[in-house]
């Protein structure tokens, strides 16, 4: 994984756009408590190179943890996944959001919203290169939020997660990645493979799955150490500002 890093971080820079607004916080990963009462607090992740220049934007990660990770100690969410990476990797090429969801909740999408329009208010995001990733629990809020709001994200990876296909036609210009493990008896696979066939169903031909052969319902650790996975996403970034898609939409109603 790591003789890749370079080579996604030479990526990611490669496709930053300039913004005015410099940013006083340090590179690596630290604890950030909730921007509101009743919100997430987080993991965040400043890639290496982040403060060193105040003019680069940076693609954004956000990753939605399991749950096996709820609770009140955020720094369980860097168990698994993106935040373990960056942890140990200084170079991963995204800013990395890791919410943490408290003990017997479930992911509520408007506080994810709100979270998400804090972070590129007050971040250098390119809010044309945002991506979202979660496992189990975190997959299936993965598959809901994208298909609630697929103009904010350029690229969606769900793993081990179990999305509604009667949402999948809002996903069928979306590139989507899922992961899963053939034999997963907590999230059994036909909660990807419906998904897949829903969305190619509408005609969509931007979705791939991956079932990884022999393996239960851990399929997180081969996906998230996979450096394709970060490349893949890196490869994908929205035609048009989130903002002006929206509005497009509203137009057409």
């Amino acid at each position: 994984m790591r003789f890749r890093i370079a080579a996604l971080a030479a990526l990611a820079l490669s496709l930053s756009t300039p913004l005015a607004m410099a940013q006083t916080m340090a590179d690596g990963q630290s604890p950030q408590p909730a921007i509101e009462a009743g919100n997430y607090p987080y993991q965040l992740f400043l890639p290496r190179g982040y403060t060193a220049d105040p003019k680069a934007s940076w693609p954004l990660l956000i990753f939605l943890h399991g749950s096996g990770e709820r609770g009140d100690d955020v720094a369980k969410v860097k168990v698994h996944g993106p935040p373990k990476i960056a942890d140990r990797t200084p170079d991963f090429p995204f800013v990395t959001v890791s919410p943490l969801l408290g003990a017997d909740q479930d992911w509520d999408v408007a506080k994810l919203d709100r979270l998400l329009d804090h972070l590129t208010k007050t971040l250098r995001i390119d809010r044309t290169r945002i991506y979202l990733t979660g496992l189990s629990r975190g997959g299936h809020a993965s598959w809901r939020w994208a298909a609630a709001e697929p103009h904010r994200f350029a690229a969606v990876a769900p793993v081990a997660g179990r999305g509604d296909p009667a949402t999948a036609c809002a996903l069928k210009d979306t590139p989507i990645w899922t992961f899963h493990g053939d034999r997963d008896d907590v999230v059994v696979p036909e909660g990807s493979f419906a998904m897949a066939r829903a969305i190619r169903a509408c005609g969509g031909h931007m979705s791939r799955l991956t079932i990884y052969p022999d393996l239960g319902h851990n399929s997180w650790d081969p996906a998230y150490d996979d450096p394709a996975l970060y490349l893949w996403l890196l490869s994908h970034r929205l035609p048009t500002p989130p903002d002006a898609a929206k509005m497009k939409t509203k137009d057409k109603k």
